[in-house]
């Protein structure tokens, strides 16, 4: 029995984007620049879960990834809800947001919530 192909997990930023189906490709690294121009400074891109993610302080803030319809921000539970007026007319759940690749991104949107994010990581205590 044949067995099917999978991708190898990506090491690098880089190497997820060369994985990512073309069509893709410009939106994520829109969502991208959105969220590391609201990163605090020093804060690094690493790979988690098989996506990008910011991390700062040895936490992650946020994970954000594409896929062939649609870019996905991962800023948690609480900034979701309390952004879900700025998200009229994105699809999101619990701790994601969509972002559809045939509408403009809401940029200043991204921004305020991966600002959020990091308050709220500096406002709890390491364990």
């Amino acid at each position: 029995m044949k067995r099917a192909r999978t991708r190898t997990a990506p090491k690098t930023v880089a190497e997820y984007i060369a994985q990512l189906p073309p069509p893709a490709r410009p939106a994520f690294r829109r969502l991208r620049a959105a969220v590391r121009s609201a990163a605090p400074p020093g804060a690094t891109e690493t790979i988690s879960y098989r996506i990008p993610a910011l991390r700062h302080h040895g936490r992650v803030l946020v994970w954000f990834a594409a896929f062939s319809d649609h870019c996905s921000l991962f800023p948690t539970a609480a900034v979701v809800a309390a952004f879900k007026k700025d998200l009229k007319g994105f699809p999101y759940s619990k701790g994601t947001v969509h972002f559809p690749l045939d509408r403009p991104l809401p940029v200043a949107v991204i921004r305020r919530m991966v600002k959020a994010r990091v308050a709220q990581s500096v406002g709890r205590k390491r364990r």
